[in-house]
């Protein structure tokens, strides 16, 4: 068995979940509402307070099915009760974010500012100029839009200046002159 598969996901109070006959879940929170269509394969059944995801047989790909469900199920209802943040870092001299509006505006050293709009249900927040908050309820959308705002300046490996996750560590390279 898959150990994370076996494991129930747990349902709060205040979370609904629904099943449809074409394996499309919807999960209702007090955040808000997600929708994910789920492999045809996989059962999901929920009672007492858990949902269980359940596979019908020991094959290679009901295995590999199994643990991405529950975790899809499980990110899912995290997503609708708590949210998620992903923070990032600016470094840099003049390297700064502003937030007009919903849009974030993003000066990194380019002869123009960049300007990223996000998506729908997915708010920025920016809490000094070299910080930059991405919240929303859907996990792999938040993600994503962090993803490409880190992309618009990776960071560099020598002065280490560019736009990263926060915490993340950045592999310095010496240049000519630490010989």
């Amino acid at each position: 068995m898959s150990r994370i598969g076996k494991k129930p996901v747990p349902v709060p109070a205040g979370v609904q979940i629904t099943v449809t006959e074409d394996k499309v879940v919807t999960v209702k929170g007090p955040l808000g509402q997600l929708e994910q269509q789920m492999p045809q394969e996989i059962d999901i059944s929920v009672e007492g307070g858990q949902a269980l995801v359940i596979r019908p047989s020991d094959a290679k790909e009901h295995r590999s099915l199994h643990g991405l469900t529950r975790s899809l199920l499980a990110n899912m209802v995290e997503g609708v009760t708590k949210g998620y943040v992903r923070n990032l870092e600016i470094v840099g001299v003049g390297y700064r974010a502003a937030l007009q509006g919903k849009d974030i505006t993003l000066t990194v050293g380019y002869s123009h500012p960049v300007i990223i709009n996000p998506p729908q249900g997915i708010e920025f927040e920016v809490p000094a100029p070299n910080k930059i908050s991405v919240k929303g309820i859907d996990k792999q959308a938040v993600g994503q839009i962090a993803a490409e705002i880190r992309a618009v300046r990776k960071p560099e490996p020598y002065l280490g200046k560019g736009i990263k996750y926060e915490g993340e560590q950045i592999r310095r390279i010496v240049g000519k002159a630490g010989k």
